[in-house]
């Protein structure tokens, strides 16, 4: 199989389902914003961090994976008219919702108790999830703007949302692991 194909060269790209739009469809910017993320927890996971982090970073990538390909269907193609699936698409469940929150809690005990805002910074790595962070937060409000024009599976929406919180609280977690030191943002007094 050949990496290119030259369909695209006159600026479309096929949706899931054969339909073809512009490669600056929102639906197109979407999916693309989620593969930019899945490219930073790769560099995250490449770090030298914990063995249950780059797991479960592993099992987020996977997740990425899904919900794009939730966003790359075009949604007319992905139903028959009697209402069937036709396209065989992995969700996003509950589960993998309260996956991230567990993990949040279960390092949130660790951690002391956040009084400020915290500056993104103080290691390489830890920056490199703050990046990360930052563009979960872009994906979802990409996301958003599709599911107000065509409407898509729900839960991948509150994935992204609580990704972004995870991977912030992983940003703190892995500042203490890596004793770096967690800079507050105080807002000067005038």
């Amino acid at each position: 199989m050949k990496i290119y194909t030259k369909t695209g060269d006159n600026g479309t790209t096929a949706l899931f389902g054969g339909t073809r739009v512009a490669k600056h469809n929102i639906r197109i910017e979407s999916y693309g914003t989620l593969d930019e993320l899945n490219s930073y927890l790769g560099l995250l996971r490449d770090q030298d961090i914990d063995t249950h982090s780059k797991e479960v970073l592993i099992k987020i990538q996977e997740k990425l994976f899904v919900i794009g390909s939730i966003l790359a269907t075009d949604p007319e193609k992905a139903t028959l008219k009697n209402g069937k699936e036709r396209l065989n698409i992995e969700k996003v469940s509950l589960d993998d919702i309260s996956f991230l929150e567990s993990e949040m809690d279960d390092m949130d005990e660790q951690l002391p108790p956040m009084t400020h805002f915290i500056l993104p910074g103080g290691h390489q790595t830890v920056s490199f999830c703050h990046i990360s962070r930052s563009v979960c937060r872009r994906a979802e409000r990409l996301a958003t703007a599709l599911y107000q024009e065509v409407p898509f599976e729900e839960n991948a929406l509150k994935y992204l949302n609580r990704l972004s919180d995870y991977l912030f609280v992983l940003a703190r977690m892995l500042s203490k692991q890596l004793q770096a030191e967690e800079m507050k943002w105080i807002p000067e007094k005038k």
